[in-house]
């Protein structure tokens, strides 16, 4: 599990093609590798990723084909969002994120509004039922707060610090990001279509 509360940017710097997909080599930026062990989790734009070797401060992860057709962000070299899985103990100052990707949205409308930006998205149409006004999203692994939905288009106000701290800065319209819907959604939506049948 993570918080979708970014530790650092990273920057994957190189892909090398496998059987089975990519192993890509990030260099993990001010995240701090010294915890790091072989096996652990962490997550790249919001998709989950587990530890397969390290060198220095740069560590490499595995890649499966079904991950790279669902997602977005993993398949070339640049930056990408970092953050390690929380642990019993950790402050949840986002909110639950599972690094599981639920689709990939689109860029409509990347404006300035002041030091902030106003993101608008459209995601795909399944997962509009789980996105709610003043509810919780991941966009690329961070946790953010929608202020308007219509449909499967929602909006957004990205703060500076957003905007300084995670790759959001470099998105425009067309872009394509990761999305991953709030859990406890997911989860009140099972528990009613049970309680029908």
């Amino acid at each position: 599990m993570f918080s979708g509360i970014i530790a650092a940017l990273g920057r994957i710097t190189q892909l090398n093609p496998r059987e089975s997909g990519l192993r890509l080599t990030v260099e993990a930026g001010r995240l701090g590798l010294d915890d790091v062990v072989l096996g652990d989790s962490i997550a790249h734009n919001g998709v989950c990723l587990t530890v397969v070797g390290k060198d220095g401060n740069q560590f490499m992860v595995d890649v499966s084909r079904e991950t790279l057709a669902c997602t977005v962000g993993l398949d070339a070299p640049g930056p990408v969002n970092l953050e390690k899985a929380l642990r019993l103990n950790d402050v949840i100052g986002g909110h639950l994120v599972s690094g599981h990707v639920d689709g990939v949205g689109e860029v409509l409308r990347f404006e300035p509004i002041g030091d902030n930006r106003l993101l608008v998205i459209r995601a795909p149409e399944e997962l509009a039922r789980y996105i709610a006004r003043k509810g919780s999203i991941a966009v690329d692994g961070v946790s953010l707060t929608t202020n308007t939905v219509d449909g499967p288009v929602f909006a957004i106000n990205l703060i500076a610090h957003t905007l300084e701290n995670t790759t959001l800065s470099r998105l425009t319209a067309g872009a394509k990001v990761n999305l991953e819907v709030d859990l406890i959604a997911r989860y009140v939506e099972r528990m009613v279509s049970v309680g029908e049948g």
